[in-house]
């Protein structure tokens, strides 16, 4: 991840920790390894220490073998850390500028083994914000942990709540549309308390009787039950046409004229994200087959991000739609790493069951395609790519959706600073930092460029040792030189 020939150019960022330890293992070592691991990952350089004007300089370490059996010793010691993600090629020496360091990739833990905590205890939980360790709050880590369990969220059976929690015509109406989806389903005929037990919906509580789900009470609730489960639930959609930052017309779940519960927001909101698109339409386009690429991108979009929320966490879900820009922001982190889910292919909805319901009325996919599908339209469409954001304090994710040619708007959205050749290798070596390998496109949609005029930026890095191209032909990728 880093090229060891160039290390002046590194900081310490949110990925990378420098230590000169000449005078052994750091103690603050193992709090970067707890804020690395619980944060995106990242890089531990013992023997590199930060001058003044931040840049990187080796010291030679008198026995770095010393400190990396040290280093094992502890790492492996669950008095002193609750688990150890690493592999032995995770750790090694590294020679640079004549002097001897110990590197140390520390990855993003996956979310099972989440919170990574040190000393023996949940107060020894960090997580990296830009150069530095903080240590987590309570909200935080009981965040980490709902999220480890095997069981999504939505699982749970809430035994102090009666059925009479659903809205009835929420309820008729799923059926309806599953009906129309699923046409002859076995389901079909069942009453409504069966039917909602069958889909996950109502569960059997510890005394025996049916109570709702939390991923029933969300979808057929109403929102003043949803609110006495997830006191901070808010499903906010604004649009936002004036030239100042108020609403023009806007959906809120606690408005009171409507039920506020997930399935019924979903239906609202679609209408309205969709209105101005000059594409053709069928039925009310709101499921899948109907309407064009961009519906279906945007069905996947606001689908996500209603069962990747964190209905437990802070400032509730928020959708804006501004003339030539959608943002749909959810309370929560991504469980996966965002290349992972770029990539596709891999799925870990935080409210599985929720994404069933969807599904048995055609709504967004299982097996982890709906953001690369996103990706694709808005290439095809020639489009500003869309941006993913991960927040911490508190977690949210957000997705950002440009209706802008992306040759217009270049420089504006896509990387303002990107104007001269040393701007662009930063931006591309802080970018292969993050996301070890990445095409000519990727390149050229970072720096806001013609693909042409990217490869002429990586050819020069190439001739410059800092980046290496691997296969050939339209399948090149590259890479930081390590």
């Amino acid at each position: 991840m880093i090229d060891f020939s160039k290390i002046e150019q590194y900081r310490e960022n949110n990925r990378i920790e420098a230590k000169r330890a000449l005078g052994g293992l750091p103690k603050s070592i193992w709090e970067t390894y707890s804020a690395f691991a619980n944060t995106y990952g990242g890089i531990i350089l013992l023997g590199v220490e930060e001058l003044p004007d931040k840049s990187f300089h080796t010291v030679d370490l008198p026995d770095p073998n010393r400190l990396i059996r040290e280093f094992w010793e502890i790492v492996n010691d669950p008095s002193k850390t609750s688990v150890n993600i690493l592999s032995s090629k995770d750790v090694f020496v590294q020679e640079v500028e004549g002097n001897h360091i110990v590197v140390i990739n520390v990855p993003r833990a996956e979310r099972s083994d989440k919170p990574v905590y040190v000393d023996g205890s949940p107060l020894g939980t960090y997580r990296r914000n830009g150069e530095g360790d903080y240590r987590c709050t309570k909200e935080e880590y009981q965040a980490m942990v709902r999220d480890a369990s095997v069981k999504t969220q939505d699982m749970l059976v809430l035994n102090e709540m009666e059925l009479g929690v659903f809205n009835k015509e929420s309820v008729r109406s799923y059926r309806q549309r599953m009906r129309q989806s699923r046409p002859g389903h076995v389901w079909e005929a069942l009453e409504d308390e069966d039917f909602l037990l069958k889909l996950g919906a109502v569960g059997i509580g510890a005394d025996g009787e049916n109570h709702p789900t939390s991923a029933g009470l969300l979808m057929f609730g109403n929102e003043r039950d949803i609110v006495r489960q997830f006191h901070a639930y808010c499903l906010d959609y604004q649009e936002q046409y004036g030239s100042d930052t108020s609403w023009t017309d806007r959906i809120v779940s606690s408005s009171g004229d409507w039920s506020g519960n997930v399935y019924d927001f979903y239906f609202r909101v679609y209408r309205k994200l969709v209105q101005d698109i000059k594409a053709p339409l069928k039925s009310d386009g709101a499921t899948k087959g109907d309407g064009s690429a961009v519906h279906q991108a945007l069905r996947e979009a606001l689908a996500n991000c209603l069962v990747h929320a964190d209905y437990y966490g802070r400032q509730g879900l928020v959708i804006t739609k501004r003339p030539d820009i959608i943002t749909m922001s959810n309370p929560g982190s991504f469980r996966i790493e965002i290349s992972a889910a770029k990539s596709g292919g891999v799925s870990d909805p935080r409210n599985g069951t929720m994404l069933k319901m969807f599904d048995l009325i055609d709504i967004g996919e299982r097996v982890g395609s709906g953001i690369p599908n996103i990706f694709r339209v808005w290439r095809e469409q020639g489009w500003v790519l869309p941006e993913i954001k991960e927040q911490l304090e508190p977690e949210r994710t957000t997705i950002s959706l440009v209706f802008q040619k992306a040759k217009d708007q270049k420089q504006e959205i896509r990387n303002p600073a990107a104007a001269d050749y040393s701007e662009q290798k930063q931006s591309v070596i802080e970018y292969l930092t993050r996301e070890i390998n990445a095409d000519c496109k990727a390149i050229a949609d970072l720096l806001g460029i013609s693909s042409p005029r990217a490869r002429a930026v990586l050819e020069k890095m190439i001739n410059e040792d800092i980046v290496v191209a691997e296969d050939g032909g339209h399948s090149r990728s590259y890479r930081l030189k390590s």
